[in-house]
This record gives structure tokens, sequence and C-alpha cells, in this order.
């Protein structure tokens, strides 16, 4: 029985010490994409019906209007994204990110072309995205002529993070889909799903080729100030040329729907501050089945 007692408390101390790590493993969760997780390209073609209500999501002007406002900065913002991931192309030597910088590449390509069309229809209709569009592609300009190569893809890299908290946070998660236009919902369910799937691929390039921990945390600092400064200031011109600025009902629903009931803003914080953390990666929030769901809502056959 003497004997015995060290091997039982040593089985004891396996288990405890078995069991702290599976809980620490669960806690971090995927600290690497995991093994397949290659961006699908699909090739949609969407069509916008005249007779779309111009206040498309819910009848809110403010919800509108950001949306368009972020479709503004889609074009310039991902030839800007795809040219500091392929900058650093040749110096990735792993086959399987090969082929996830492929399809990032691809999908962020007809990101552009589809909200291209999609601003072109909204702008026909006097909602003003060119101007806006030719802003954000001069600040791209400004962002290429002045930033390191490196800072340029830690500026990818913590936008990319902002886009797939929206995506599958707000636009996935919630009901957000479900009370836009059903004509209109599509592009934003496409656009969502593929955030979600490439959403590592920038990280993962710049972890490849060694980039810095101090670039990649300040960098999403200032990002942290540009990205809300440029689309308030976008939504409150768009707001003023519709001749809603001052519809007050509006702003007070959009701000209730962001910052309180149900908060989609809001409750992106957590996520948001997990980026500076030494030990983030974008697949430490897993989302596919959250995705999987979407892509046979919205997708249908060619999911």
């Amino acid at each position: 029985m003497t004997a015995a007692t060290p091997v039982a408390r040593l089985k004891q101390v396996r288990k405890s010490a078995t069991t702290a790590l599976k809980k620490a493993v669960d806690r971090v969760a995927f600290t690497a994409t995991p093994p397949g997780m290659i961006p699908k390209v699909r090739r949609p073609d969407f069509e916008y019906a005249k007779d779309m209500p111009m206040w498309w999501w819910d009848n809110d002007p403010v919800r509108t209007l950001l949306l368009a406002a972020l479709s503004s900065s889609f074009p310039p913002g991902e030839r800007f994204f795809i040219d500091s991931v392929r900058h650093y192309q040749d110096r990735i030597t792993d086959p399987e990110l090969q082929k996830a910088v492929r399809g990032f590449i691809g999908q962020e390509a007809h990101h552009s072309r589809e909200h291209e069309q999609l601003n072109g229809f909204l702008q026909e209709r006097g909602i003003d995205l060119a101007r806006l569009e030719k802003e954000i592609a001069g600040f791209m300009n400004v962002l290429r002529k002045n930033l390191s190569p490196e800072r340029q893809l830690a500026h990818t890299v913590a936008v990319e993070h902002f886009t797939a908290l929206m995506a599958e946070e707000f636009l996935l998660k919630y009901d957000a889909l479900e009370t836009m236009d059903p004509r209109m919902a599509p592009i934003w369910a496409w656009h969502a799903i593929e955030e979600s799937e490439h959403k590592a691929v920038a990280f993962d390039v710049y972890k490849a080729i060694g980039g810095s921990e101090f670039v990649r945390v300040t960098e999403m600092m200032a990002v942290s100030v540009l990205f809300p400064l440029f689309s308030t200031i976008h939504l409150v011109q768009l707001m003023k040329e519709a001749g809603e600025l001052g519809n007050l009902k509006a702003w007070a629903g959009a701000a209730n729907y962001m910052f309180g009931t149900p908060g989609v803003f809001r409750k992106l914080l957590p996520s948001y501050f997990k980026y500076y953390s030494p030990t983030f990666h974008p697949w430490n929030h897993d989302a596919r089945d959250l995705v999987e769901k979407a892509k046979k809502k919205w997708l249908g056959d060619w999911a």
C-alpha cells in the first residue's frame, strides 16, 4: 500500500496536468489556420433592380448609407490589400499558404469588381460614392508612398481583422441580412462569407516573412483611428447630401442598434482587443459553423 501511494499520486498529477493543458488549449483555440482552409474564388454576377428602395437596409438611411460609404472604400482598398500581399508572394515557401494567397487575391479582386458595380448603381440613384472612392484611392496612394512594404502589409492585416469581425459578428451573426431588401442582401452575404474565409491569409504571410510585432500592433492602433474616422466623416457627408442629416430618429435608432440593443459594434470590442495579444491569431475565433449556415442560405449552388 505504501509503495503504491507515490504511483497513485503521480497518476493524479499527470491527470491534473493533462486537464489543465486541455483547458489552456481550449482557451487558445486555433493558433494556426486550420488545414485545408483555402479561400474559394467565386464569380458572382449580382444585379440590382431599378425599383430597389432608396433605404434598402431596414428602411434606415443611416445604416444604408454606412454600408454605402464602406462599399465606396472597397475597390481601392482591396487593390491595396492585394498589392501588399503580392509584394511578398515570392517569399512564401509553404505550398498551403501559396494556395491561400492565390485564393485571397482572387476573392479580393472579385470584391473590388462587384463593389464597383454596386457603387455605380448607387451613384445613379444620387448617392455620390465616386467622390468618396477617389478620396480613399488617394489615401491608399499616400500609404504606398510613405509606408514600408512591411507596414503596408501590417495595415492590411489590421483592416482584415476589422472586416472579418464585421462580417462574422455583424452581418452573419445578427439579423442584418434578413432586414435588408432581399435583392441587396446577397452581395453583402457573399462578401462577409469570403472575408471570414480569408481572414488569416495576410496575417499568415506577415508571420511567414518575419513581420515585427511592434509594427503589427502599432499599425492596428493607427487603423483603429483612421477606419472609424473615415467611415464617420463619409457617413455624415452622405447623410447631409441626402437631406437626412437632421433625421434624429434615424441617428438614434442606428446608435442603439450599434451600441445599445443589440449593440453589434459594442459586442465586437472583446474580439477587437484580442488583436493586441502576442498569441493572437485570426482563427482563435472559429466561425466556420456560422459561415457554413450562411453559405447554404445565401449562396445556394455556387457556395
